[in-house]
C-alpha cells in the first residue's frame, strides 16, 4: 500500500499557479499572476497543463515577460497561464544512446518514449568548481591529421572550430564524431536547417556513429527559447554521462546560433543592444555554457574519471574572425581551429588553416621530437605563405634563400599531408610518421620554371 501511495504521489502534477495574459507585442507576452509564482526562468503553459509552453524571461513592473516556446496561434487577451513551480530538470539515461531528442528531452525519431534516469538533472546547471576539477593532461586522438599534429586536443579540453558558412564545419564535425577516441558522443544541432538534421544522422554520422551518440536538436524555425534551451540540454546530457565516469565528446553546432537566440530573448526582455546588436546577456551566458564542458571532479586512486571534451563550432559573420561572438568564444576556450574559405576553394579538405590554429595545451601533449617536427612544418608553411606570390609569378630566384628553397620543395607534400578523406581516420603516431616523410630532404628541381609549374598543378 505504501509503495502504491508513493508512486501515485510522484505521478501528481507539479504545483501550478494561475495567471492571465495581459498584453502581446511581437514575440513578447506579458502575464499577470501571483507574486510567488513569478520566478525568472520558470516554464509556463498557456491554456491548460498540456498546452503550449513558454519561458519567463523578465519582468515589466509586477507582470511577467514570457516568450513562447511553441506556436501560439489563437492566443487571446485574458488567456489562462499556468506557472510551474517545479525545477527545470531532465532525466537522461543510457537508454538515450542512439536517439534524437528535442530541447525538452522528448524523442524526435519516432522510436517510442525515452527511458528516464533515476534522478533529475538541472538543464541549466552551474559548472563544477574550478578548484575541485581534475587536471587536463591526457592526449585525445581525434583521428584528423591536421588537428592531432598542429592543434592537439586533451581529454577534457575545449576547442573551437571557427569558419564562415559553407567552409566545412559540419563535415569536419562528422569526421571527429566518428573517429575521436571517446565512449559517448553528445551532439547539439542548434539552429540547423531542417533537412540537414536527418542527413547528418543517417548519412554523415551513420548507424555505427549513432550507436554511441545522443543528438539534441532545435532547428532554425523553432522559437529562440527552444534554441537556447537545446544548447543547455546538450550539456546536461553530457554531464550525466561524465558523472558515470565516461569519456564524453560534446559537439555544439553552433555557439553563434545560441548567441543569436540569446540576443533575440534579451531584446524581447528589454535589454539594450550593444556591439553589432548583441545584448550584454549574450556575453554573460557564453562562459556559463562553455565552462560546463571540461574535466570532471578529481577522483581518488582507482576511481574512474569522467570528462567532457568540448568541440564547439562558431559561424563567423561575413568571414570576420574578429566579430564579437568569435572574439568572446576564442578568449574562453582552450584553443581554436580556423577553417579557411580560400583553402576550401582550392579543393583541400578539411580546410584547416594550420597557421591560424592553435591549441593552448600542445606543449604538454607532444613529445619533444613531435613538437620539433610540428614547429619545423609550421615554419616552412609560414615561409612559403610569405613568398607564395613571388614564387607564382617567377620573381623568386632559386638559391636566394636556402630555407625558402626548402619550403618551396616540400610545400606540395605538406598540402597532400593536410588533405584527408572524410571517411578515413588516422592515428597520431601514423600522422607524425607521414609528416616526417613529407619533410624529408627532396631532390632539388632543375630550375625555377619547373618549380613554378609544379606549384600551379
Amino acid at each position: 500500500m505504501l509503495a502504491s501511495a508513493i508512486r501515485e504521489t510522484k505521478a501528481l502534477n507539479a504545483l501550478h499557479y494561475e495567471g492571465r495574459v495581459t498584453a502581446l507585442e511581437g514575440l513578447r507576452i506579458e502575464a499577470a499572476g501571483p507574486p510567488e509564482a513569478l520566478r525568472l526562468g520558470a516554464l509556463v503553459r498557456f491554456g491548460d497543463p498540456q498546452g503550449p509552453r513558454g519561458e519567463l524571461v523578465g519582468f515589466q513592473g509586477e507582470r511577467a515577460v514570457v516568450l513562447a516556446c511553441d506556436p501560439l496561434e489563437g492566443l487571446r487577451p485574458g488567456a489562462r497561464v499556468l506557472f510551474s513551480q517545479g525545477g527545470d530538470a531532465v532525466r537522461p539515461s543510457a537508454g538515450w544512446l542512439g536517439r534524437v531528442v528535442d530541447a525538452f528531452g522528448e524523442p524526435l525519431d519516432g522510436l517510442g518514449p525515452l527511458a528516464g534516469g533515476p534522478s533529475p538533472r538541472l538543464v541549466r546547471a552551474a559548472p563544477p568548481s574550478a578548484q575541485m576539477r581534475a587536471r587536463v593532461d591526457h592526449p585525445l586522438a581525434l583521428g584528423v591529421k591536421a588537428l592531432d599534429v598542429f592543434a592537439p586536443c586533451a581529454q577534457g579540453q575545449r576547442l573551437g572550430l571557427f569558419a564562415g558558412s559553407g567552409v566545412g564545419k559540419s563535415t569536419l564535425m562528422s569526421m571527429l564524431a566518428r573517429s575521436a577516441d571517446a565512449d559517448v558522443v553528445i551532439i547539439g544541432l542548434i539552429g540547423e536547417r531542417g533537412r540537414e538534421v536527418r542527413e547528418f544522422v543517417e548519412d554523415t554520422l551513420g548507424p555505427e556513429g549513432l550507436k554511441r551518440s545522443v543528438i539534441v536538436t532545435a532547428t532554425s524555425d523553432e522559437a529562440a527559447p527552444r534554441r537556447r534551451r537545446a544548447a543547455w540540454m546538450t550539456l546536461a546530457v553530457a554531464e550525466y554521462f561524465r558523472d558515470q565516469g565516461l569519456r564524453v565528446i560534446c559537439f555544439l553546432d553552433s555557439v553563434t546560433r545560441f548567441a543569436m537566440a540569446q540576443r533575440e530573448i534579451g531584446l524581447a526582455a528589454g535589454e539594450p543592444p550593444t556591439t553589432r546588436g548583441y545584448t550584454p546577456s549574450v556575453f554573460a551566458e557564453l562562459p556559463k555554457l562553455l565552462e560546463r564542458a571540461g574535466p570532471g571532479l578529481a577522483v581518488g586512486p582507482g576511481e574512474k574519471q569522467g570528462h567532457i571534451t568540448g568541440l564547439f563550432t562558431v559561424l563567423v559573420d561575413g568571414d570576420d574572425h574578429n566579430e564579437p561572438v568569435a572574439d568572446a568564444v576564442r578568449a574562453i576556450l582552450d584553443g581554436h581551429v580556423t577553417l579557411s574559405r580560400s583553402i576550401a576553394e582550392r579543393g583541400r579538405y578539411p580546410a584547416i588553416d594550420v597557421l591560424k590554429s592553435i591549441s593552448r595545451l600542445s606543449n604538454s601533449l607532444h613529445s619533444g621530437e613531435q613538437a620539433a617536427l610540428a614547429r619545423r612544418a609550421r615554419r616552412l608553411m609560414a615561409l612559403y605563405s610569405n613568398m607564395e606570390e613571388l614564387v607564382r609569378i617567377g620573381a623568386y630566384t632559386r638559391g636566394a634563400d636556402a630555407e625558402v628553397d626548402e619550403a618551396v620543395r616540400v610545400w606540395p607534400r605538406l598540402e597532400a599531408f593536410l588533405a584527408q578523406d572524410v571517411r578515413l581516420a588516422c592515428q597520431p603516431d601514423i600522422a607524425f610518421a607521414e609528416l616526417a616523410a613529407a619533410l624529408a630532404d627532396a631532390q632539388p628541381s632543375p630550375g625555377p620554371p619547373a618549380v613554378s609549374d609544379r606549384i600551379r598543378r
